[in-house]
């Protein structure tokens, strides 16, 4: 039993330091775990769409050990509540999570509202993990997936961006075969859900299996469909998902 009163199972410090992209090695090490007891006040960002509502699951089946939960959603959501660790907990606008100050923010509400909210979190001395693509290019933000990179935080890094869930998967298995035979070319071939477009994808889908007529997330039918395209196509023929595995690859191998 911790000082907060949260019973921890063994790998949830881990978790915890995963989740901030540090390790054991890191300078931020001593600093995370020292206030990781005292105290973990998490915000989650976009708490009640799909993203959002499975990554409290998966905190939850991680015994992830959080004192003080702070959902956040669209206004619209504002004062209803959540359940979660069989306790209700009320759905916060941005600004009032911002006010309490958490020492960790999970971002999966969309780009816009990540560029725009996010460094107001960091502002207060919130650490960001985000969950889109809006800090994925930038030079000035470090792109971690912690069991290859973690080392390279500090505790000054206080929005980490992480790739998408195909290049996630990719790293992990390509690092370690780099690292003993020093790979020369990729060829990668990905088949994503349709949960990743958002629930208006699979409103679609579940439409089309009806053959009810109902708004389009795509210009397709995705139902028993795939289409070859993900984000826009750019000037050398790939699109900008494609693009981005080259790149964010390129910035995690050693």
């Amino acid at each position: 039993m911790n000082p907060s009163g949260v019973t921890l199972k063994a790998h949830s410090y881990k978790d915890a330091l995963f989740l901030c992209g540090l390790s054991p090695n890191s300078r931020s090490f001593h600093y995370f775990r020292v206030n990781y007891f005292l105290d973990m006040k998490l915000a989650l960002v976009g708490a009640t769409g799909l993203v959002g509502t499975k990554m409290l699951q998966v905190l939850e089946e991680r015994n992830f050990p959080v004192t003080e939960l702070l959902p956040v959603a669209s206004e619209r959501s504002v004062g209803k509540t959540i359940q979660w660790k069989n306790k209700s907990w009320n759905i916060l606008s941005m600004e009032d999570a911002i006010q309490q100050k958490p020492q960790i923010a999970l971002f999966s509400a969309g780009g816009d509202i990540s560029l725009e909210k996010a460094p107001l979190f960091a502002a207060v001395g919130t650490t960001v993990i985000d969950n889109s693509s809006a800090w994925r290019m930038s030079p000035n933000h470090k792109l971690v997936v912690p069991e290859i990179n973690a080392d390279v935080l500090t505790k000054e890094d206080k929005i980490i961006a992480n790739p998408n869930c195909s290049t996630i998967q990719m790293v992990q298995v390509l690092q370690p075969l780099h690292e003993l035979y020093k790979k020369k070319r990729v060829v990668v071939s990905t088949y994503q859900s349709v949960t990743g477009t958002g629930a208006n994808a699979v409103a679609q889908m579940n439409n089309e299996r009806e053959n009810i007529l109902g708004e389009m997330a795509y210009k397709y039918q995705i139902d028993q469909n795939l289409i070859p395209q993900i984000d826009v196509f750019m000037d050398n023929g790939y699109t900008k998902e494609e693009m981005k595995m080259v790149l964010k690859h390129q910035n995690h191998a050693r």
